[in-house]
């Protein structure tokens, strides 16, 4: 959920709609209904696992925002894709109306989305048949060949589509794995022995680079061990 201004809409709202539909909600302090129905709406949008998306405008600070709508009473809550208006309701309207509300929003999911939540390896082979991109069977899919000491069919598969952070770290675990190297409780001192390698083997380095993708950037070692990698290469 984000508090958008006179400022931010374009941004935030138009060019955001293009991408994902976007929910407005227009409020104010002082208005009780707004107080009521301001939870509903975030628990329902957050309940989509972002397919759509909330942001909520005070109408007393952000008058142009106001004014675009052409707001007469709030709460006022209006939907917007690729930049339009295409739904809207005025007042505080019970949580089953405002769930119907964000369902006409939300996209439903595909026979390839049904597949690739199943997880195992033929229902996401499907989901790739189906959609050769689809994000979640191909990660799912790499998992679990990762997982069966597959990692050569793992990087072939992570090749056909381009890289993304998830993947790239899939892609990284697949190369330790391709080299039976086990990230575990002893990846500091592993980081260490490698780190005097990097500036002549090459082959350290990429490993040096694939065990901190592994980590994942909310890891403190991560940033640590970056820092000690470009000192010793620049």
């Amino acid at each position: 959920m984000v508090d958008v201004t006179d400022a931010t809409f374009e941004q935030d709202v138009l060019a955001r709609s293009a991408t994902v539909p976007v929910v407005v909600d227009l409020w104010a302090p002082w208005c009780g209904p707004c107080k009521a129905l301001g939870p509903i709406l975030e628990r329902v949008v957050a309940a989509t696992a972002g397919a759509v998306e909330l942001v909520k405008v005070n109408v007393d600070e952000n008058p142009q925002v106001a004014a675009t709508f052409q707001v007469q009473s709030i709460p006022a809550v209006f939907a917007l894709r690729d930049g339009k208006v295409v739904d809207g309701f005025i007042g505080a309207v019970p949580e089953a109306q405002v769930a119907e509300f964000v369902g006409r929003l939300a996209p439903q999911p595909t026979e390839a989305d049904r597949l690739a939540a199943a997880g195992d390896e033929a229902s996401l082979r499907q989901a790739l048949e189906l959609e050769p991109d689809h994000p979640v069977a191909l990660a799912g899919l790499a998992r679990v060949l990762i997982d069966q000491h597959r990692p050569d069919e793992a990087l072939a598969l992570l090749a056909r589509v381009p890289e993304t952070a998830e993947l790239r770290a899939l892609a990284a675990a697949a190369r330790l794995a391709a080299q039976d190297v086990a990230v575990g409780d002893d990846v500091t001192g592993l980081l260490d022995e490698l780190l005097g390698r990097v500036t002549e083997d090459d082959e350290a380095r990429q490993e040096y680079l694939d065990l901190l993708e592994t980590l994942g950037p909310a890891d403190p070692r991560t940033a640590t061990y970056r820092k000690a990698l470009a000192s010793r290469l620049f």
